[in-house]
């Protein structure tokens, strides 16, 4: 029998994660990988704990199975926490509040800037030169 879940979408920048949030023991997965495995920083378990926390929730009764795509190490990490407090405010609506005050359940917005013709980078142009 299938455990059940409360499944979200984290994004940022070009990353994005489909999240499912488990009760009870078990190991956390990021693209079949463990967690530690996957975001091999040692600020990785922090950040967890501290999001769990801040829903007054332990994050020891909780697991989680993630896939995330695109985007550099650091994005995926934030989208797939993105997701993660998403998927806690399924699990339990009257920690909305608490995780929104926290800042987690904001989408960082930020993007980076297409380059555009004639110029080297996105706003960066050639020196003018007078004569």
């Amino acid at each position: 029998m299938a455990e059940k879940y409360f499944y979200s979408i984290g994004r940022r920048k070009t990353s994005h994660a489909t999240v499912r949030l488990y009760e009870g023991k078990g190991e956390n997965k990021v693209n079949d990988k463990k967690l530690y495995d996957y975001f091999v920083d040692s600020l990785t378990s922090k950040v967890f704990e501290k999001l769990f926390r801040k829903a007054d929730l332990n994050f020891k009764d909780f697991h989680f199975t993630a896939r995330v795509r695109g985007g550099g190490i650091n994005s995926q990490l934030e989208a797939v926490l993105l997701g993660v407090a998403r998927s806690i405010v399924k699990f339990d609506q009257d920690k909305k509040k608490q995780l929104k005050d926290a800042g987690y359940l904001t989408r960082d917005p930020r993007m980076v800037e297409r380059k555009k013709t004639g110029l080297k980078k996105a706003r960066k142009a050639e020196q003018y030169t007078k004569r």
